[in-house]
């Protein structure tokens, strides 16, 4: 769907009066163009000029004038074997490499003169004898190719040497020749009654080349430089003809292959430089040639191994002369002379010379159809005389840059790829885009209908009419040059180059209907200027621009243009005669004409809005929803989409976009990277005013936060139609695809939702699967308010049973989905209960949680109004429900009959509820309820029936609560009652046997069961609340005293000593068991003070003493275990770490190297090894992503453990030395209690005090050494990041590694050894 567009024009003429340009060849490093004139003389010779012309650099304005500046000259022998009109250059090429520019002459001479040097002559490399009739340089310049005029095919290198030489003709096929085993040839197929002989009868074909065949051989090479093809007429064959044959050579000019035989095949030849096809002309329709009408003149192609693949026919009546007296001198009236490819291979050109002149036209593809997008037409040398071109060349670089040379001027013509759509604004966009192809304009209104190319909804046949008055020449362009659309009508303009225009109403039909979606009138044509024709008043005007080449922006008044350096400019006057306004209801007089001069105090200085970084042919302009800022948009050749407000610097939006247009509040373009994105004009206008004016240049990126949706591979937007919510894209093959943004499609829901247009909205989220709940999410209030509305509007049953279900299933908290349903639902109940039944019972159903009575309820009421419906209703619940959970509801509203109902619709089997039923009928109204809610699982329903049916069921209640725990239930049922007691003990039991010992004690003191309370509290040694209760109950002395030893030995036995030795002193009266239990637990002091206060001194001998000498030799015995623990750990981290320095492979387990490029996965189990110790599961099936809380306590534990040689060895001595330091606090505690006895008792006592103290003062000090050697890190320590971007597989392993590399220093804080003397006694060391 896109067009080539002329976007600039470029002469540059010789002002030479015997010039004659024949060649161009362009220098890319220096940007110049060389263009060689030849001209002959009288002795035979041709003298060529070479000149050199610079090029415009990239943004230059191009006011000013390019002038050729003449290089050198040489004289050649000029071959007199050609027509006069063939150059006498074969060839004239740059060679970069070497700085030279070489120039293949006919005659045979190979001229080459240096680049660098001013004035150079030009020397001659050498001379073929025999001429030289094709030449052709590789792509890459380092080969070139000859044809001699003995028909010689040689190959020679960059500096003349010849790496080959053979001849041009052979019989041979080539390399590549197939192998045929006569399948579907003649000679195997059935003839019938004329026998064998017929198929053995040779074939006699006629096949020749065309009469316009010059018989000049052509060479070209494919874009690759891999091959080259030379076409050129083979020898007379039997029957007299010559026939063009096409040969393919490799780069050693081996043969490859050659073509099957074409008739009236021409001299025409060119590679596609992609390398797909091989483009040449066809004759038809006389002897020799094509079977075809005589005047049919075909493009064919042929791939690289000879076959034929495709042509397309050229259209004779483009070449036919306006003068229709005048006779021609051609046997058609043209001939095609040369046919190029432009360099990114999407444009095809011909040059045609009929005998009014040379034309030139520009062919693509799309869609496997080939258009005619443009002609040009060679201009005229003198009235009268028919313009001739000279050459014809692609830019290699600049694609779609086209170089024409006439006898004296050399023409650029600068194209590119453009899309005519229509620029309508809702609710008047049609989406009209027109293509471009020959004389007529295919034009597709993608609103309405979505025809494929080349197809089309209307063609619109636009050929221009010889008016009187038109200049006389002798060939008109019959190609239209542009179309455009208007914006405010329905409207369409065309443009030849001429001058010629023509406005067509379209008159488009925008919705569906009868009658035809395209009805066009022609309202105006003419050229410019013009006054009046057809009493249609037509009022012109115009204004001379600031430089050529400048590009109109927009379609809006003031009139914006664009510059070819990119700055926007505004003109806001006008001068002569121009812009047309033409419209036969209008009068001519509605606009009023700007004035200009001193009077209006305007000057013709145009108002520079901005300036886009480089020229942009794709521009734009959009104002957000205020219209008090406007927005420009451009799109360059390079990729970048800039955007600029006026007063503001361009800022680019993207540097990949391929297309863009403005859908509405919307830019979308799509990118390179098959991506389209969606962006906002309001808050695209907000990021650019926002922006400070001290912004770095380095910020110029618009933050790229938009909403992107992917899209083909090449996609380009063709339109976007904002009524019906559509985005048209055409894919690189030419098909397209319309698809519905979900951004446009919302921006549309949305307006119809502020508007109230709930039914419209409803079916465009439905037909785009958009989820129904941004009806109410857009404004939940305004929801609710309008819910009459909303109802109204959407009265179809199903469409509100969709709507409420998606509204159940949506995102919604529970509470607001309750809100509409109940909305929904009342606003129904007062239109229709009956009619809107089912969706009652869906906004019912649907809620969170779903009110299943509340709709069973429904079917009660309306059984009592209509039972017609109650069955249909019925099967409609049942659908949404499923019919047991539906049962069971039914039978826990204890309605008996809406249960047989349920039952009956959802087809169950009465002898499997019949039975249950009649059972149910015969209770008791409480015990049937108490049986209803047991059978359902409603076990606290069911107590508190049961409780209702009466004290006979209190022993089956409490059974029940045993059996169901429903203790908490049942207290709060039974509280006040004379059961409540029995129900505490019940609960007193229960929570004993959970052996929640405090609360059971606490129940059975509140039940008032005493006895089963000292129980607990002797269970959960609970002593003081134990005695204080055995006290006020008045039990025996004697069965306090069994109490007290019982009680002691528990204690004892959690080593509670203290404790155990108060019992025994004051419940059972023992001192010697006491200051037993107090020396156990070193509670020396304490002990000897019982000892002396209840007079019995023998305890200190007997107990007391020989408990201080085993407690420290306890202490130096645990003393002794941790000196040994420390020393071990203390070595083995030290060889920890120097092996973590020597081998750090060995010590972190990294894989082998040997290992790395195995990328074979087995799944087979197999055992962890090194390769394999972080794959999950050795298979290609993944796991979940997320650790689960079983795997962490694994390696938890795998860390704890501490396994020997593993890379968590040392973070578990570090954490097992800051245990050892907290146990040797303990023990010092010790310590500090017993050697003030051992120094009072004096004697051994006091040497062993001694001996204890000085060897846990050793100790200690050697332990804040080692604590501080193993704290202390390296120089070298590095504290690797453990942050990871993401919870993936190759993040968590990427975290594992870094763990490993973490030094456990950091994992295990260093502990606090307090050296002090708070435990010493300073006495010992006197």
């Amino acid at each position: 769907m896109r067009n080539l567009s002329l976007i600039a024009t470029e002469y540059e003429s010789l002002n030479h009066a015997n010039a004659n340009l024949t060649a161009t060849a362009f220098d890319l490093d220096e940007n110049v163009l060389y263009a060689a004139s030849e001209r002959k003389n009288l002795d035979g010779e041709v003298e060529v000029e070479l000149w050199k012309v610079p090029q415009r650099k990239k943004g230059d304005a191009g006011e000013g004038e390019v002038f050729p500046v003449m290089t050198t000259m040489f004289t050649s022998m000029a071959s007199s074997n050609e027509p006069d009109e063939v150059p006498q250059i074969v060839s004239l090429r740059v060679i970069a490499e070497a700085r030279r520019i070489a120039a293949i002459m006919r005659g045979g001479d190979v001229v080459v003169a240096s680049l660098d040097e001013e004035d150079s002559p030009a020397e001659v490399e050498g001379t073929f004898e025999t001429g030289i009739l094709a030449a052709s340089w590789s792509p890459d310049e380092s080969l070139l190719i000859l044809v001699t005029g003995d028909h010689k095919l040689i190959l020679m290198t960059s500096t003349f040497d010849v790496l080959s030489e053979g001849p041009v003709h052979q019989n041979e096929f080539g390399e590549d020749a197939p192998i045929n085993v006569g399948w579907g040839s003649k000679q195997t197929q059935f003839h019938g009654s004329l026998g064998k002989t017929a198929a053995q009868a040779p074939t006699n074909v006629k096949i020749g080349s065309s009469p316009d065949d010059d018989s000049i051989p052509r060479v070209s090479w494919r874009g690759d430089g891999a091959y080259f093809v030379i076409s050129n007429l083979a020898p007379v064959d039997s029957l007299g003809f010559r026939r063009r044959v096409l040969r393919v050579y490799d780069r050693q000019a081996v043969l490859q292959s050659t073509s099957e035989a074409v008739g009236g095949l021409e001299h025409t030849l060119a590679w596609r430089p992609s390398g797909n096809l091989i483009a040449g002309t066809q004759r038809f329709g006389f002897e020799g040639g094509g079977s075809g009408r005589e005047e049919r003149h075909d493009v064919v192609f042929f791939e690289r191994n000879g076959l034929r693949h495709g042509e397309f026919t050229l259209k004779a009546e483009h070449f036919k002369s306006t003068n229709q007296v005048e006779k021609s001198t051609k046997k058609w009236g043209y001939k095609v002379r040369d046919i190029v490819w432009s360099s990114d291979s999407n444009v095809l050109g011909l040059w045609v010379g009929t005998d009014h002149g040379d034309i030139v036209q520009l062919w693509t593809i799309g869609n496997y159809h080939w258009y005619l997008k443009h002609e040009v037409v060679a201009p005229e040398v003198a009235p009268g005389k028919p313009g001739r071109f000279t050459s014809m060349q692609w830019h290699p670089e600049a694609t779609l840059q086209l170089i024409l040379t006439t006898p004296d001027t050399i023409l650029h013509r600068h194209y590119d790829w453009e899309t005519f759509s229509s620029p309508s604004k809702p609710p008047q966009d049609s989406g009209l885009v027109a293509v471009l192809d020959a004389s007529s304009v295919l034009l597709t209104p993608f609103r309405t209908q979505n025809v494929p190319p080349p197809m089309s909804s209307h063609q619109l046949a636009v050929k221009a009419v010889s008016s009187p008055d038109s200049p006389s020449s002798p060939y008109e362009a019959k190609n239209p040059v542009y179309v455009a659309f208007s914006a405010d009508n329905d409207a369409l303009a065309c443009l030849w180059e001429d001058g010629l225009l023509q406005l067509w109403a379209l008159n488009t039909r925008l919705g569906p209907g009868p009658g035809k979606v395209l009805n066009p009138s022609k309202i105006w044509e003419g050229r410019i200027p013009e006054s009046k024709e057809d009493g249609k008043v037509v009022k012109t005007q115009s204004s001379d621009l600031i430089a050529p080449n400048c590009r109109i922006v927009g379609n809006t008044w003031p009139m914006l243009y664009q510059t070819r350096t990119g700055e926007v400019r505004k003109r806001e006057y006008l001068l002569n005669s121009s812009i047309i306004r033409a419209d036969s209801d209008q009068k001519p007089d509605e606009r009023p004409v700007v004035p200009v001069g001193p009077e209006s105090g305007q000057t013709e200085d145009d108002l520079t809005l901005g300036s886009f970084p480089e020229f942009c042919l794709h521009t734009e302009t959009a104002r957000g929803a205020s219209g008090d800022t406007e927005l420009f948009l451009g799109l360059a050749k390079s990729g970048r989409l800039y955007v600029f407000v006026p007063g503001r610097e361009a800022r680019i939006l993207a540097t990949n976009a391929n297309s863009f247009t403005i859908s509405s509040s919307f830019l979308v373009f799509t990118t390179t990277s098959h991506e389209s994105k969606y962006v906002p004009i309001e808050e695209l206008l907000g990021i650019l005013l926002s922006t400070a004016e001290s912004e770095s240049p380095e910020s110029k990126d618009v933050p790229d936060q938009w909403t992107v949706r992917k899209v083909e591979r090449g996609s380009r937007i063709v339109v976007a139609v904002p009524s019906t919510m559509s985005l048209v894209l055409q894919m690189p093959r030419g098909n397209l695809e319309t698809i519905n943004p979900r951004p446009l499609v919302m921006e549309v829901v949305t307006k119809d939702l502020n508007e109230g247009n709930y039914r419209k909205a409803f079916f465009a989220c439905r037909k785009h699967r958009i989820d129904l709940n941004v009806l109410v999410d857009h404004d939940q209030e305004q929801f609710l308010e309008r819910v009459p509305q909303f109802v109204e509007q959407i009265h179809e049953i199903d469409h509100l049973n969709l709507f409420l279900t998606l509204i159940g299933r949506g995102s919604q908290a529970p509470e607001v989905v309750t809100k509409i349903c109940d909305a929904v639902r009342i606003e129904l109940e007062k239109t229709d209960l009956k009619k809107y039944i089912n969706t009652i019972l869906t906004a019912h159903v649907v809620k969170n949680p779903p009110d299943y009575e509340s709709g069973l309820a429904e079917l009660l009421r309306l059984r009592e109004t209509d039972q017609s419906l109650v069955e249909e209703a019925v099967k409609y619940i049942i659908f949404l429900v499923d019919a047991e959970k539906l049962f069971d509801i039914a039978l826990g509203m204890y309605d008996f009959s809406l249960v047989l109902m349920i039952a009956q619709h959802a087809q169950k089997d009465p002898r499997e509820y019949l039975p249950f039923l009649k059972e149910l009928r015969s209770l008791e109204k409480y015990y049937q309820r108490f049986r209803i809610d047991d059978h359902l699982k409603r076990h606290e329903s069911a107590l508190k029936n049961l409780n209702l049916g009466g004290a006979q069921y209190f022993e089956e209640a409490v059974a029940y609560i045993e059996r169901y725990s429903l203790y908490e239930a049942a207290l709060s049922i039974w509280k006040g009652t004379d059961q409540y007691k029995t129900v505490m003990e019940v609960y007193g039991d229960w929570l004993y046997e959970r052996r929640e010992l405090p609360q059971a004690a606490a129940a059975f003191l509140e039940a008032g069961s005493t006895q089963k309370a000292m129980v607990t509290f002797e269970k959960n040694l609970q002593w003081r609340e134990l005695f204080d209760l055995a006290f006020l109950n008045d039990t025996p002395e004697e069965e306090l005293q069994d109490m007290a030893y019982r009680v002691s030995e528990d204690l004892t036995s959690r080593k509670r000593y203290a404790e155990a030795g108060q019992v025994l002193l004051e419940y059972r009266k023992d001192v010697r068991g006491a200051v037993y239990a107090l020396v156990q637990g070193n509670a020396f002091s304490e002990a000897r003070r019982v000892a002396n206060l209840h007079k019995h001194p023998e305890l200190l001998e007997d107990i007391i003493r020989p408990a201080s000498l085993d407690s420290r030799a306890q202490i130096s015995e645990d003393i002794n275990e941790m000196r040994e623990q420390l020393r071990k750990q203390r070595n083995r981290i030290r060889e920890l770490r120097i092996r973590k320095v020597e081998e750090p492979d060995a010590f972190y387990g990294t894989e082998d190297v040997a290992m790395q490029n195995i990328d074979v996965m087995t799944d087979v189990s197999m055992p962890a090894t090194a390769f394999t110790r972080y794959t999950v599961a050795p298979t290609s099936v993944s796991r979940s992503s997320k650790k689960s809380s079983r795997s962490k306590r694994k390696a938890e534990r795998k860390v704890s453990s501490g396994r020997k040689g593993t890379v968590d060895e040392e973070e578990y001595l570090l954490k097992s030395l800051t245990k050892l330091v907290d146990r040797f606090s303990t023990t010092r505690e010790e310590v500090r209690s017993l050697l003030p006895h051992l120094y009072q008792f004096d004697g051994e006592y006091r040497e062993e005090g001694l001996s204890l103290q000085a060897d846990v003062s050793d100790f200690e000090k050697e332990m804040k050494e080692a604590i501080e050697e193993v704290w202390t890190r390296s120089p070298d320590g590095t504290d690797p990041s453990t942050a990871t971007a993401e919870d993936t597989w190759a993040s968590r392993m990427a975290e594992v590694e870094r763990n490993k590399h973490i030094n456990p220093l950091d994992k295990v804080s260093k502990p606090d050894v307090i050296r002090g003397k708070k435990w010493r006694i300073n006495l010992y060391e006197f």
